[in-house]
């Protein structure tokens, strides 16, 4: 018959949501609950699709738990597939690493964690396969764990299941590194790896797949979230499909306002906007960053009242009928009407604005040195850790910053009669 299993990763069940209270507004208790909740759609595919095994490839918490709710919480959801008669198969990954976790509970008899001394085999005689993994001993795993693990068995399908940025993934550090190549000469039908958050198909023969983490937890984290359900056919042909799992789902949306210029112009485009991505996102809260851009007199507006279009926008979120919708961030890249050669050839203080301006953007570290040397004074408060600019302004960035104070100048001489 055929074998039909879970493989998930990157759970970070109760992982803590920090700054959330700071934002007016914000469905703080569903997102901190949105991992646990994710986990329970987990189980309840499990139980559902009647798999045979669930494979967890690392990183279940994101550290040591605060108290033993976490864990608690985590033994109630496993006892569920132990009265399922559905096995599972965990490795700690960097966050939950054995050196890193102080406090344990002792799991249902279903489950087996991967020793972290030694990488080892469990067998599924019954079913005909084969399960090889390795638990991080400490949270900072330098080596390849792979050569380690042992050879496939014959006459049965080889699971090897790892947590690993292979040979490195932005925005993940280097954990157990390794490459494609190594783990295809290993002989293993399936790899079953975490750590990185997107899901990621490595290879199709054999079967390499990052399946992505099973719940967004911020705005770097957008898009589905979920587990892949795998079966394996008779023939040992490998079928995988992505489950979605999340119950927040966090996008990042451009909405273009060139010809928009007013709020009513502003609010339509928001709504509809928002109604499009609430119809996909289904039952699921959506939390959303817009990004403005586009040549828009409402940008003349931001720079006479700050703040004032990311309140608009904020308001008409409200209106939208299709689904919940948090607007988490508006960040505002909006460009000024104006043509830029000419008003550089102006001989006022228009003139002279647009050519310091596009003098300074025109060379990076121009730019930089002269971003820092007008924040020097209000960088020199803060901790020496946080002195960097560029990390502080984020996604927005320092043209950003230099384009922003652009449009407050040349507001302010339009208000004061200076543009024509």
């Amino acid at each position: 018959m055929p074998i039909k299993f879970i493989h998930a990763a990157d759970l970070h069940i109760d992982s803590p949501l920090t700054g959330l209270d700071r934002y007016e507004g914000a469905p703080v208790e569903e997102l901190r609950n949105s991992t646990r909740a994710a986990f329970q759609n987990l189980i309840g595919l499990a139980i559902e699709e009647r798999v045979a095994f669930v494979l967890l490839a690392g990183d279940v918490f994101d550290g040591d738990w605060r108290d033993f709710r976490t864990g608690l919480f985590f033994v109630s959801e496993l006892q569920k597939l132990n009265d399922a008669d559905i096995p599972v198969f965990i490795v700690h990954g960097n966050h939950d690493s054995e050196g890193g976790m102080t406090k344990r509970l002792p799991l249902p008899n279903n489950v087996h964690v991967f020793s972290s001394r030694t990488a080892e085999t469990r067998r599924l005689e019954d079913k005909g396969v084969a399960i090889h993994g390795r638990s991080f001993p400490e949270r900072h795993v330098p080596e390849d764990l792979v050569p380690d693990y042992p050879a496939p068995i014959d006459g049965h399908f080889n699971i090897g299941i790892l947590h690993t940025s292979l040979t490195g993934r932005p925005g993940h550090a280097e954990y157990a590194p390794t490459s494609e190549q190594t783990l295809t000469e290993k002989g293993y039908d399936y790899w079953a790896l975490g750590h990185v958050h997107a899901r990621e198909v490595v290879s199709e023969s054999p079967r390499i797949v990052f399946p992505g983490n099973i719940q967004g937890r911020h705005a770097r984290e957008t898009g589905a979230k979920g587990c892949d359900l795998v079966t394996v056919k008779e023939d040992g042909t490998v079928i995988s499909e992505p489950v979605e799992l999340d119950v927040v789902r966090w996008h990042r949306t451009t909405l273009d306002l060139t010809g928009i210029d007013d709020d009513v112009g502003l609010k339509e485009a928001v709504i509809g906007c928002l109604e499009a991505l609430a119809i996909q996102g289904q039952d699921r809260l959506l939390a959303v960053r817009i990004i403005l851009i586009g040549q828009s007199r409402l940008n003349e507006k931001e720079a006479q009242t700050p703040g004032v279009l990311s309140a608009t926008v904020q308001a008409a979120s409200f209106e939208v009928s299709a689904g919940q919708v948090w607007v988490e961030k508006v960040i505002n890249q909006l460009s000024p009407i104006i043509d830029r050669e000419h008003e550089a050839r102006r001989d006022d203080a228009v003139g002279e604005l647009v050519r310091l301006v596009d003098d300074i953007k025109s060379d990076p570290d121009t730019l930089k040195q002269f971003m820092n040397d007008q924040m020097k004074e209000c960088l020199a408060v803060l901790p020496s850790d946080l002195r960097d600019l560029e990390v502080l302004l984020g996604e927005r960035g320092l043209e950003g910053l230099l384009t922003d104070a652009e449009a407050t100048i040349l507001a302010s001489l339009s208000a004061g009669g200076t543009r024509p």
